[in-house]
């Protein structure tokens, strides 16, 4: 009966061996799985992420023109606005200096007008 009982042992032994090593293999396999999956995912996003790319460089391209069009009708209205004001200031320069000298030289003394009111004339 022990011989019995030691093979049944034995036997119980060997099974656990043999599912350890099942399970291990199944751990091997998972982990490798993961590890393609990760993979195939990186290719997916990278292959994705040059599309978009090619995608935008197209757009940018299409564009383009209509940007430097813009920015070009944008800087011929501010040379435009500038010579404008530049021509104001011309023929204006003159007469607003007048102005100026004319009330800081010329000077006429006189009371302030609440003076006058209170009776100090």
């Amino acid at each position: 009966m022990a011989a019995q009982h030691s093979q049944g042992i034995q036997t119980l032994l060997e099974a656990e061996k043999e599912a350890a090593k099942l399970v291990q293999q199944a751990r091997q396999y998972r982990a490798q799985r993961v590890k393609d999956a990760r993979t195939e995912a990186s290719k997916e996003i990278e292959e994705y992420k040059r599309a978009k790319d090619e995608e935008f460089k197209a757009f940018e391209a299409s564009h383009a023109g209509v940007t430097q069009q813009a920015k070009e009708a944008v800087d011929k209205e501010t040379e435009e606005k500038l010579k404008a004001i530049d021509e104001e200031y011309a023929s204006h320069k003159e007469a607003v200096v007048k102005k100026l000298l004319d009330r800081v030289v010329l000077v006429k003394p006189e009371l302030h007008r609440n003076l006058r009111k209170a009776g100090l004339e």
